[in-house]
């Protein structure tokens, strides 16, 4: 058993820490806003600490999921950061969805301490996360990560490395590019089969058998059939990870013409006032259009 810190209880990190925990891991966790901290503490146990530097201190392991790159920063090296904090020989694991520029950032910074790092973004949303089953793709050096892949394992069904420091960010961003078209692909369908006259439910149950299977398809069609679109992965998030994604093509030369679409339409949805509806909210901008 291992003794960590949790940096960042929002809607991935909470239940995360929670896995860690009842796994038999000694867990402090800290918090932007203490008060979820203490309640998190008095929800489960574990202690929290007012600062990541506190939180930090004699931990093996210090894992952080917070909002970007800039938020990374200070929670790493910022007056009262990790970095502060962590002994020599700790590993510093991160969960945020983050550039792989920061994360190379982090990894030499670290090094110079004498503290490992590792970039391990994960998907599988809240439910994911509260099921702990979410996937974690992970950069970094591979006896780092053989030695903390069994705590990982507290909230993943899947843990692998790809590469160096970096690798993981650049895996995440694969697989924001391939959910955006699916998603997008998805809402053309059900719009379709609704102006169609068909019954969307029973199209799905078919064609969910076929090649057009795919998790968003099984998890999203009864919720975006209804219109019901309050809940889940934000838009803004994706904005904010697609951002990553086209920031990072501009430069190694790809070409992500429907990404870059996709992305615009986000926008037209946060125009609509759904900020933080699911990414499954696509349709409802194509509803919308066709009104």
């Amino acid at each position: 058993m291992a003794k960590v810190a949790f940096i960042g209880l929002g809607v991935m990190g909470y239940p995360m820490a929670r896995h860690l925990l009842n796994k038999g891991h000694e867990v402090t966790v800290y918090n932007r806003t203490f008060a979820k901290a203490q309640t998190w503490v008095d929800t489960y146990g574990g202690r929290c600490c007012p600062t990541p530097k506190e939180a930090a201190e004699g931990q093996d392991i210090v894992f952080t999921c917070v909002g970007n790159d800039n938020d990374l920063r200070e929670v790493v090296l910022g007056s009262d950061g990790v970095i502060h904090g962590m002994k020599k020989g700790a590993v510093l694991v991160d969960h945020t969805t983050a550039s792989a520029d920061v994360a190379r950032e982090l990894h030499q910074v670290l090094a110079e301490k004498g503290i490992d790092f590792l970039d391990a973004p994960v998907s599988g949303g809240q439910a994911g996360a509260e099921n702990g089953a979410l996937t974690v793709m992970v950069g970094g050096d591979e006896a780092v990560f053989a030695r903390v892949k069994p705590v990982i394992e507290a909230f993943a069904r899947c843990a692998e490395r790809l590469g160096e420091v970096g690798a993981g960010q650049l895996t995440k961003m694969v697989n924001q590019i391939c959910i955006a078209g699916v998603v997008q692909g998805l809402a053309e369908a059900l719009q379709f089969a609704r102006k169609a006259g068909l019954d969307g439910e029973k199209v799905i149950e078919v064609i969910s058998k076929g090649a057009a299977q795919s998790w968003q398809m099984e998890n999203r069609y009864k919720t975006m059939w209804g219109q019901s679109y309050d809940f889940g992965f934000a838009v803004d998030w994706m904005r904010k990870d697609l951002g990553i994604a086209l920031e990072e093509a501009r430069r190694n030369g790809s070409h992500l013409p429907l990404t870059a679409l996709v992305d615009q339409f986000y926008s037209e949805v946060q125009g609509m006032g759904g900020n933080r509806w699911d990414t499954s909210s696509l349709l409802a901008r194509l509803e919308k259009s066709a009104k």
